[in-house]
């Protein structure tokens, strides 16, 4: 039988957001991947590595999915669950968790680590990259870019001025780094499918990516959210585009 409303946003609000794992979402909703696969270069840059970073890791599942490990791996995470999970994940894989809380500064030596890796991480603190980086060493990261899921987004907030959606362009992010004195060697941006098949996984990814709406709650878009269930049952799924860009930047040697 076809599940009520009230059922689908009850099984969402319930489930734990915890980590960086979407695998609730299998059979709900689909997001196409980028053409460049980050976990595989992440992988392909840890195996030539002796210390790295790993900032803003989540839960750990994507660095814990990348292949061997160099001799020292660290990563940091701000969110206590996620650093619970993370150290659960990581820890017998050889990679310390250090509860960090994103600001400034890193808490690591200057010249500590050959890589630094982040996928998705909410700010990017480039003068910290720059300094624990080795001269020659590499940061490569994933993030969202532009307008990122704006259908959804602003189905809920309505029409957005443009300088929130040209926020974190990927240009931006290369003048950053290029002003914290490293050299961006590559710079890729692509637009990609999104769908959700069902209201449940619209109230589970806006509990889940809390900045997309900030302050998200089921009872606040009630309404809102029984018209989107309306519609996605008539026409099957609700359609947006996330953005992402992969961004790496080496730091020279003097």
């Amino acid at each position: 039988m076809e599940r009520s409303f009230e059922e689908l946003v009850a099984e969402a609000e319930a489930v734990s957001v915890a980590g960086w794992d979407f695998s609730w979402l299998d059979g709900r909703a689909t997001e196409q991947r980028p053409s460049w696969g980050y976990q595989r270069l992440m992988g392909q840059r840890l195996a030539r590595a002796s210390a790295a970073l790993d900032i803003q890791t989540g839960g750990g599942e994507v660095l814990a999915g990348a292949g061997a490990l160099p001799p020292l791996m660290v990563a940091t995470e701000s969110w206590p669950p996620n650093v619970a999970r993370a150290t659960a994940l990581l820890h017998p894989l050889g990679a310390v968790v250090v509860a960090d809380e994103d600001e400034p500064p890193l808490p690591f030596g200057d010249a500590a680590f050959d890589l630094v890796t982040s996928r998705h991480p909410v700010t990017v603190w480039w003068a910290e990259i720059a300094r624990v980086l080795r001269p020659g060493g590499v940061y490569l990261s994933q993030q969202v870019g532009p307008s990122s899921v704006f259908e959804l987004v602003e189905y809920f907030l309505g029409p957005q001025p443009e300088e929130v959606r040209r926020a974190r362009h990927p240009e931006d992010a290369r003048r950053d780094a290029e002003a914290a004195g490293l050299e961006v060697v590559a710079l890729r941006q692509e637009t990609l499918r999104t769908e959700f098949f069902d209201i449940g996984a619209v109230v589970y990814f806006l509990r889940k990516v809390v900045w997309m709406v900030p302050g998200f709650t089921v009872e606040q878009y009630r309404e809102r959210l029984r018209e989107l269930d309306r519609q996605i049952r008539r026409e099957g799924a609700f359609v947006a585009h996330t953005t992402r860009f992969l961004i790496e930047a080496r730091k020279p040697v003097v």
